[in-house]
């Protein structure tokens, strides 16, 4: 008889098991959702997502940092810059590398101002970390295109890489990049422009093919000019002749090590007490000359800043909070702060305006409307403690790193799916981050613990789900150590981090502290609480996804039930688990109770929700996809068709919804047999995503997929094949090897190979998609049989029958344990096993 084909991962799209989130506050709230996608659906306009290449920037797009400073010398390094920066059509780079308070950011700034009126934009990024820099990216897109303010960051991010791919004219500063990689994946898809680098980093720029300038400190009389500049008119230097000639002014500036930074802010209290260099020179050799013990880190810069800050704050003493204002300003980034993040709402408002006025009057910060800076080595020293050191207090720097986060819980959005509150969390995450950072899981407070689980959450939806998992298994060790393992906090954390893990693809994980996380809500809580359905329903979730299909139908109608008696049957939530015990009948092959289930829930949505509802077009989606799956073509055909005149006419052409139900119609009419119809229509969502989404969008890789599917179906293996390879090649590199969607990449391609007579490297390719989906998704696992069935189906094509006959042996009694002797592919590895005998 004839061997059945061997089945090939496709690529639908939108129908799924729904998890449920719930968000944790330091008051033990519970934010329940149990909606298919988001709460909030953002509709934009059509011209927003025009084609990059039709983008044209604003004239004098300009960002760049708010520099008071006096810039004095640096003729010969302003002049190297411009020579290393001067190309013909290919991007231009450049790295000034330099200790930290060198003025390597001055520099740039002052070059990048001169180029204000022949490049357009001029753009500065903090890019000190990978958050800060898609930060800075998303903002050039939606100074690009306004409308744009609530797409999703990495959209955003990834827009504005694609925009200046396919333009020129600009130039990019990215200020203060700790390592080349850190920003290699940007500047290897640019083609054209200018790129000004600032590190503190001198080694591996030449890799990218960068000019490197090493800037050092002031020559001496250029810090006499730039001291003297600063504190005229002051007092008794305001006759004292030539700077040269000022007294203590070369004394001084010697001390200082010529180092700007330091100079500048010494000026500054010159200028404000009119004291001579020496008077001031005086002061400094008064303080120890090390503040910091020998065995402390810290560069001679941040000695230097350290022995200036002191003295500085002992003259702003009877300033009511300047310490404490800089303080708490230290543990944000050196990204501009937003004021009101410092000065609060609250009776001291007054007095911190008053206080951040006076240490911008003595340049220990640069202060505008909106925006407090501080300068990362100012920050370094600001919360670093010493004991000699009456304003740098082990205690006053634990009180100053806790209000910090308490005015971050304060402020961030309550949640992080309103589109609305994007460009909050935007400008927030970089402090929140750096916090982050600066400070030990140790002394993480419920207020710390509140703001990273908030802060995962939004990561999370953003599509960051690395970041996430960071954020958020901080805060839940946090809860727990705080409030205890069975704290309604920290139970609702877990849940949140089990979701992470399960976005990220690590499922074992995300099942284990499912499973625990419910034992521990049915224990502490009541079998009706909103947690312990939601951890009841995403356990179920983890246990479709890793095979164990009677335990996750079981645990998904025992929700259900549960949901029904508390919330009622008509509860948007009670309809979301239905959707579910839908979604897992449909996947153990019992399409007999599943379709029934599908349209009773589109018919209660539609009767509750209305017509248009997000989730009433999920569940239209999801019955078509049970059509598909039953064979019945016909119907799922006219029923996604049905969906994307519907979402054409409420989202719009392009936007991700619209675009999925495009890709669900094309793929219904491959399998249909019409080709003719699905592959120009895969060619033009591949190309519609490309624009989008952007190359690197795992729904972008999808639609290469899918499109690589329908040419080899077509017979067309001279298209199919390269397809195939680069889209395996793109996951392994955005996703990782191990990703299920890598691993289908692998699955088809060796397919495709097996087609086209390669034998061998199909076989090779199936063993390896095999075995890894066995170690990642488990031996039980529908997608791992079906690698055992296709790797038996090539053994078998190559005439080695006694292997292909063992391991069709050991597929079929975990086929029909997991799946059920009926489900299709039980069917076919029986029918392959039957043929070997």
């Amino acid at each position: 008889m004839d061997v059945p084909p061997a089945p090939r991962s496709g690529e639908p799209e939108q129908q799924q098991p729904v998890q449920m989130k719930a968000a944790a506050s330091d008051h033990g709230r519970v934010y329940q959702a149990g909606h298919n996608q988001t709460f909030y659906r953002t509709v934009l306009p059509e011209a927003a997502l025009r084609p990059v290449t039709e983008v044209a920037a604003p004239p004098g797009l300009v960002n760049l940092p708010r520099h008071t400073s006096v810039f004095v010398g640096r003729d010969v390094e302003l002049t190297d810059l411009a020579a290393a920066l001067r190309g013909g059509g290919e991007v231009v780079l450049a790295a000034v590398h330099g200790l930290g308070g060198i003025g390597k950011s001055t520099l740039a700034a002052r070059y990048a101002r001169a180029q204000i009126a022949t490049r357009n934009p001029v753009w500065w990024i903090t890019a000190d970390t990978a958050g800060g820099l898609q930060a800075g990216l998303a903002a050039l897109t939606t100074a690009l295109q306004p409308e744009l303010t609530t797409a999703p960051l990495p959209l955003l991010a990834e827009r504005a890489t694609a925009w200046l791919a396919a333009h020129d004219g600009w130039l990019l500063v990215l200020d203060n990049v700790a390592d080349p990689a850190d920003v290699r994946p940007l500047l290897e898809r640019i083609p054209a422009g200018q790129v000004l680098i600032t590190t503190r980093l001198g080694e591996g720029w030449h890799r990218l093919g960068a000019q490197v300038l090493r800037l050092d400190v002031l020559d001496e009389r250029e810090a006499i000019e730039l001291l003297t500049r600063i504190a005229l008119p002051a007092g008794p230097l305001a006759d004292a002749g030539p700077p040269e000639d000022v007294d203590g002014a070369a004394e001084l500036v010697r001390e200082l090590g010529c180092l700007p930074l330091a100079i500048e802010q010494a000026a500054a209290y010159l200028h404000q007490t009119r004291l001579t260099p020496r008077a001031y020179l005086e002061l400094l050799r008064d303080r120890p000359a090390v503040m910091y013990h020998r065995t402390a880190r810290g560069s001679d810069a941040e000695r230097t800043i350290a022995r200036i800050w002191r003295i500085t704050l002992d003259r702003l003493a009877e300033v009511p909070l300047a310490g404490q204002a800089l303080r708490v300003a230290a543990w944000y980034s050196a990204e501009p702060i937003p004021r009101g993040l410092l000065e609060g709402d609250g009776e001291t408002a007054p007095d911190v305006q008053d206080a951040l006025g006076h240490l911008a009057a003595y340049n220990m910060i640069t202060l505008d409307d909106e925006h407090v800076t501080v300068h990362r080595l100012v920050q370094a020293v600001a919360r670093t403690p010493d004991p000699e050191d009456p304003h740098r207090q082990a205690t006053d720097l634990d009180t100053a790193r806790g209000l910090a986060t308490v005015l971050l819980a304060e402020v961030v959005p309550e949640s992080g799916k309103d589109p609305d509150d994007w460009p909050i969390w935007r400008a927030l995450l970089p402090h929140i981050t750096a916090l982050a950072d600066h400070t030990s899981p140790d002394t993480d407070s419920t207020f710390t613990a509140f703001l990273l689980n908030a802060t995962g959450l939004f990561l999370g939806d953003q599509g960051a789900v690395f970041d996430a998992i960071d954020c958020l298994e901080r805060a839940a060790e946090a809860f727990e150590r705080l409030e205890g393992a069975d704290h309604l906090a920290a139970l609702t954390c877990r849940n949140n981090l089990a979701g992470a893990y399960e976005s990220a693809g690590r499922l074992d994980r995300a099942a284990v502290l499912y499973d625990s996380t419910l034992a521990a809500c049915e224990r502490v809580l009541d079998a009706g609480h909103p947690l312990t359905l939601t951890s009841r329903n995403n356990l179920a979730g983890a246990y479709l996804l890793t095979g164990r299909l009677e335990r996750a139908v079981a645990l998904y109608e025992t929700t259900l039930a549960a949901s029904e008696q508390v919330l009622g049957a008509d509860h948007p939530d009670t309809l979301t688990t239905r959707n579910n015990v839908a979604y897992v009948h449909q996947m153990t092959g019992d399409l007999g109770r599943a379709i029934p289930l599908h349209e009773a829930t589109l018919a209660d949505r539609e009767r509750i929700l209305g017509l248009d509802h997000p989730d009433t077009l999920q569940s239209r989606t999801n019955l078509a996809g049970a059509y598909r799956m039953a064979g019945d073509l016909n119907r799922a055909i006219s029923l996604f068709e049905a969906i994307l005149a519907d979402r054409e006419r409420i989202l719009g052409a392009d936007h991700p919804d619209t675009l999925n139900s495009r890709n669900n119609l094309a793929g219904a009419l491959a399998e249909a047999g019409e080709l003719s119809r699905a592959i120009p229509m895969l060619e033009a969502i591949l190309a519609d995503r490309e624009r989008v989404l952007g190359a690197d969008h795992p729904d972008t890789l999808i639609s290469r997929n899918n499109l690589a599917g329908a040419y080899a179906e077509a017979g067309d293996l001279s298209r199919a094949i390269p397809l195939f390879q680069t889209t395996l090649a793109d996951r392994e590199r955005i996703l990782g090897a191990d990703r299920p969607e890598t691993l289908t990449s692998r699955n088809n391609l060796a397919h495709t190979y097996q087609t086209a007579g390669d034998l061998g490297r199909a076989i090779s390719l199936f063993e390896d998609t095999w075995a890894a989906r066995e170690r990642v998704q488990g031996a039980d696992h529908p997608e791992t049989l079906i690698s055992l069935n296709n790797l038996a189906h090539a053994c078998a094509a190559a005439g080695d029958s006694g292997r292909a006959a063992s391991l069709y042996a050991t597929a079929l009694p975990r086929c029909e344990r997991v799946l059920g002797v009926d489900h299709p592919l039980t069917t076919v590895v029986r029918g392959g096993l039957a043929s070997l005998r």
